[in-house]
């Protein structure tokens, strides 16, 4: 079989491209650097050099190949480039979809997300729910757009397309805000701001035969939920340190007190660069549910998960190994800094939302 794939050289992208090679498969690959273009050599793929942007790049790889894959997407938390989400998220999904169901491929694998759901407010929901923002990140504004004004609209018109939605996903190679935190935390993360926040867990190797069994087993026009266990960052934290023998964070604040703040750290932002993780779209965030339950993709696809803590102390594993190499001194300092930062942005979260209260 010959299938062609976008975003392979990404963090999902490359298991599953290692995934198509391994079973035999020909693999074409889009890249738009070189620096992706050789990470694919070496995974096995042929590189077509190209973007999502350009329907015309995108032609020759695709072309006569039985299977695509689209994975590409813009994904950054509180990023200055945001104005790139639409023209990458939703621009490059119309390009890449309709030039497949164009060229006749018999199958297209979307990979959507369950952030389409927004902020569910505790509930778990399945791949029946459905709401239309508001949207807490520019990511799952333009996903939401990708997902129903653009792969839904061409299956009604007759292109074979199956979604995917992966939640939370993590593991080795992750850039992610869940590796940032896990990472923190193995840094000694003294503040948990956003302890509410709650989102699921499934391994990225995982993820990745979720998509090649979305291809083999998932039925035309249908949508499935690749997720783990639904957690609170309050209890996933105690279970880091369980695993890994920390100590976890002393102090631990609710994130949903501090949302009518965002635009405040919008402001504080624009004079005084801030961590991803205390952009305004962080902290609109914070105290979020992005809960839903895969049992579809379980009963349909025969998906299965590893268990958690193999998978997280496999990602510890690689956050140790990928640390940079610093004193107990350079160390405490750091972590110091992070501490007077945090306390820093929540003072002026505190101090400017009570001005614009009274």
């Amino acid at each position: 079989m010959k299938a062609f794939v976008t975003g392979g050289s990404g963090f999902i992208g490359q298991r599953v491209v290692q995934k198509l090679v391994a079973r035999g498969d020909e693999v074409h690959a889009l890249a738009r650097s070189e620096e992706s273009a050789a990470l694919l050599r070496q995974l096995g793929a042929t590189v077509f050099k190209g973007d999502i942007t350009d329907m015309a790049s995108l032609r020759p790889g695709m072309d006569g190949c039985d299977l695509v894959f689209h994975i590409a997407a813009w994904y950054k938390l509180g990023a200055p480039d945001w104005m790139n989400a639409e023209a990458i998220n939703v621009g490059g999904t119309r390009r890449v979809l309709r030039l497949a169901h164009e060229l006749g491929i018999p199958k297209i694998v979307y990979t959507s997300t369950v952030a389409v759901f927004g902020d569910t407010q505790g509930q778990l929901v399945d791949e029946s729910y459905y709401k239309e923002g508001p949207f807490l990140t520019e990511y799952d504004r333009t996903k939401w757009l990708a997902h129903y004004k653009v792969a839904l609209p061409l299956i009604e018109k007759g292109a074979p397309i199956v979604i995917v939605m992966p939640g939370g996903v993590y593991g080795p190679g992750d850039t992610s805000f869940i590796a940032d935190l896990m990472r923190m935390f193995y840094r000694g993360l003294p503040i948990l701001p956003g302890s509410d926040l709650t989102v699921t867990y499934a391994h990225v190797e995982d993820i990745a035969e979720g998509h090649l069994l979305a291809a083999e087993k998932g039925k035309v026009g249908e949508s499935y939920i690749l997720t783990g266990p639904a957690i609170p960052l309050n209890e996933m934290v105690d279970f880091w340190a369980h695993l890994i023998g920390r100590k976890p964070p002393s102090l631990r604040l609710e994130g949903r007190p501090f949302r009518q703040l965002a635009p405040v750290a919008g402001a504080i932002g624009s004079v005084v660069p801030l961590p991803s993780l205390f952009s305004e779209e962080a902290i609109a965030s914070l105290g979020a549910t992005y809960m839903a339950r895969s049992d579809k993709a379980r009963t349909e696809l025969g998906w299965t998960t590893r268990p958690l803590q193999t998978g997280l102390l496999e990602t510890f594993d690689w956050i140790a190994r990928t640390e940079p190499t610093e004193t107990p001194y350079q160390n405490e300092r750091k972590l110091a800094g992070f501490a007077l930062l945090a306390a820093a942005v929540l003072f002026f979260l505190w101090y400017f939302g009570r001005k614009r209260e009274k």
